[in-house]
Formats: C-alpha cells, structure tokens, sequence
C-alpha cells in the first residue's frame, strides 16, 4: 500500500528536498500547555499573555507538525498560520476582552468558566441553524449527530471524531470543542440508526463524515462507520465525502502513524466497492501545502482512488488576498487536487477579526479566478453557507441604471431554488445574507416559503 516507515526515513536523509521527520508521535498543546512551546519564548510577552486571554473563551490546540514546519517564526505576529492557530488578541470584543481578563485574574477557576460560557453565549455558537433546523427525526426520535439540511447530502459526526489535530481559530464548530457537559456535543455513535436513516430516505447519495475531523480517529472506529455503510448495501449511497484538515496539520496520518496502512485500506474499499471517495480537504493558506509530507501525504491517499476536493473561506487577516488565492489554487492543481468552495466566514465566533464585506470577498474571488487557467476553475465561491442555503455571490450588475449585487442559491433547502438569480441592493459593507436588502421588492424570493423549512423536522421527507 505504502512505503514503510524506515524506506521513508532512508529517502529523506538521502535527498535534501525532504525534511528530517520528526517524531511519528503526535504532540498537542493547549491552554493548559501552552507554555511549554518552545516557540512562544521568543514571542513578546504582551502577546503571549493576550493569547491565554482569548484562550479561555475561544479553543486552543497546536501540534508539533504544524510548530515546526508551518510557522515561520521570524514573521510574528504576521504569520497566516501563526494567526491561524493562536488566538489573537483582536479576536474578542474590547468589552469582551476586560471581562475575560478580570475574570482570570481573580484566579477563581469556576468564576472564569462562569463568564468564559457568558461571553461564548453572545457568539452566535450554532451558526445557521445547524442545531436547531438541521436535526432530522427518524420513527419519531431525533436524530443526534446527523444533520440533513439538502436533498442529496447527510452529514454524520461520529463520536470519537469530535476533536481535531490542531484548532483553526475562525472554526464555525468552535462550540464543539469548549463545550463542557458531554449531552451538549453534536455526535453519535448510532451508526445503526443512521444507516437505518439512509435506507428510508433514497433522496440521498452523498454521506459526509464530518466533525470535528473524522481523521483523529483510531483506524478501528473509522472502519466500524465506513463498513457499517458500505456493508448495508444502499444502493442510492454513491458518495462517500470526508471532511478533514489533516493533509494540512498531520500529514502523518498517511504516512508513519503506527495505523497509516489500515487508515489507506480502508479508504480503498469504499472505491473498491464500487462507491465514490471524496476528501474534503481544508486549505487556508499555501504555507500548507509546501512540505514534503503533505506531498507524500496526498500521493499516498489518492492511490486510494480518492477525490481530493479542497476548501476554504476568505478569512481576513490570512488570505484576503487574490493573489494567496491564485497560488493556492496552482499549487492544489499541480499535487492533483481540484479547488471547491470559496466560502464566506460564518457569523459566529471571531467573525468581526476574520470577515470581510460580501462584495470585496467577490473581488478577490474574480481577481484570483483570472490568474488561473480553466482547469483551475472548478472553484465555486464566495459562498455565503447560510440558513437558507449555500448562496453564491456573483458580482455587481446594473439593471435600469441601478447597480445591485447578484445572487444564487448552489445548495438550498428546497432545490428549485438553486442557480435562480436574484439581486441586492448593492451594499460595499454587508458581511452577511441577513446584512443585505432585497433590490427589488420587499423580501427575497425564498423568504416566505423558508419559513416552513424552518420549522422543526418531521420525518424524512424533503422537497423533490
């Protein structure tokens, strides 16, 4: 399957374009440990004390990969994956900010969860009614860890897949990760009832294994999930997605984890049994993609027979920027990924450090877009992923004289609603849907009839 670890140590020393590895052991960080990353010592004080601040409210995970070779330490605090990762000090509101920090300094470890929990109540934590609009019903139960919000896409969080290898600091799951009582986390380990679910409901041909990272799991587990898919036999399952960050912050997991053979073999069954595997791979930035483990890593997972889909949002203070954009698609195209989803960062968590407005996110996106030959142009974007659906910015036109933005749907709720433009007025600082006002009349077209989406899931049945 797989070169074995020691032909992979032998090749590196031998050819200085490979790194030396380091340890196959995986090393994490968090608050409780941050101080022991021998990085931060030559970090200034004020933003290392900054960081904990934030920390308390938003996660915080590193790993010894991305440290050492995603970083580069002689550019703080302006490093894209520095940012990235740790929490910034302009990630939290001023007033948000004092609170936290006079709440830590009084040393009173319940008093400081009291208002951690206070201020991450104001952050929008579930955004677009991923808890409240998402949750299908099944026999009359709810079923927990699965979401089903478009016809032809289920989305299952497997239990033990509810972390990640390092933490993204702009994660629209981010509640997931701080959450304290166990009943509050979004997972399931009803892969039964689940593929019950799949059974009943033959509108569906794509599951998405998400988290989370799917990819932090022991071998064993993500085989018990797969298997109990591929082994039911659906014949309307075609796809099998899995959403990760791992090519980008454990490339390892390919590689020389001591159940790297057993992660490949089974992906390859789920192409061997005659259904599609694609990899949804998150890229932020192309600082990701130049080691030579993600390389390895990405051979090694599409000999698999592997689709690898990238994805990212436009995050402000990363990669807003078209030429960051353009690179990275290049760069994805020639290791033989195809470039996906631009996305628009989501209204929760640190969304006023990391947004950026609808029409300059279009901009970027257009400007990038004409760097790239068309073989590049697979990307779709800025999307907006919403309540409604995934909404597509398309640009500003003038219609009558009047400049307005253009829209469409990728994805909705109901869909006879994709790819039918319609039009906002034209607004140079909305960051959001909700932030845009119809150009023509008084509502969006979906508006009236999503309200009837909105309402609590009764069975399986969705629009045709």
């Amino acid at each position: 399957m797989k070169e074995g670890y020691e032909k992979i140590v032998e090749k590196i020393l031998t050819n200085e374009n490979y790194e030396f590895p380091i340890s196959r052991n995986y090393l994490a960080y968090t608050l409780s440990t941050i101080d022991k990353i021998k990085q931060l010592k030559n970090v200034k004080k004020k933003i290392v004390d900054d960081m904990k601040i934030v920390a308390y409210v938003l996660p915080f995970k590193a790993n010894n990969y991305v440290l050492n070779y995603l970083i580069n330490w002689q550019n703080i605090p302006d490093d894209p994956i520095f940012r990235l990762i740790f929490p910034q000090r302009g990630m939290l509101k001023n007033e948000h900010y004092r609170k936290m920090k006079k709440a830590v300094e009084t040393g009173d470890k319940k008093f400081i969860q009291e208002i951690a929990q206070e201020i991450r109540a104001e952050l929008n934590p579930n955004p677009a009614g991923q808890k409240d609009y998402n949750v299908p019903k099944f026999k009359g139960e709810n079923l927990s860890g699965v979401q089903y919000k478009y016809r032809e896409t289920a989305l299952f969080f497997p239990k033990e897949g509810q972390t990640c290898h390092a933490y993204c600091t702009f994660c629209f799951r981010w509640s997931q990760f701080v959450t304290v009582k166990e009943e509050h986390k979004f997972c399931s380990k009803r892969i039964d009832q689940f593929v019950a679910y799949l059974q009943s409901n033959p509108g569906i041909t794509d599951v998405l294994i998400t988290g989370g990272d799917p990819m932090i799991m022991k071998s064993k587990n993500l085989e018990k999930y797969i298997m109990a898919i591929l082994n039911a036999g659906i014949p309307h399952i075609r796809t099998i997605r899995i959403g990760s960050k791992v090519l980008s912050y454990w490339p390892q997991r390919f590689i020389d984890d001591l159940d790297s053979d057993h992660i490949l073999s089974i992906l390859s069954e789920i192409t061997d049994r005659g259904k599609n595997l694609a990899f949804m791979a998150h890229f932020n930035h192309y600082q990701e993609l130049q080691t030579s483990y993600l390389k390895m890593a990405v051979k090694e997972l599409k000999k698999t027979g592997a689709k690898i889909m990238t994805q990212s949002p436009i995050i402000n203070n990363i990669n807003a920027s078209p030429d960051i954009w353009a690179k990275m698609w290049k760069m994805q195209h020639d290791l033989g990924m195809v470039p996906y989803y631009m996305f628009v960062i989501r209204d929760t968590g640190a969304k006023d450090y990391f947004s950026i407005p609808l029409v300059k996110a279009w901009e970027i996106y257009r400007d990038a877009y004409s760097q790239v030959s068309g073989l590049c142009r697979t990307v779709r974007g800025p999307s907006i992923s919403c309540t409604p659906g995934k909404i597509n910015v398309l640009g500003s036109v003038k219609i009558n004289g009047k400049k307005v933005l253009a829209l469409n749907f990728i994805q909705g709720r109901n869909p006879q609603w994709v790819n039918r433009p319609f039009f906002a007025e034209y607004d140079t600082k909305a960051t959001w849907i909700d932030e845009l006002k119809p150009a023509f009349g008084e509502k969006f077209f979906y508006q009236e009839e999503l309200e009837k989406y909105l309402k609590p899931f009764n069975e399986i049945t969705r629009p045709t």
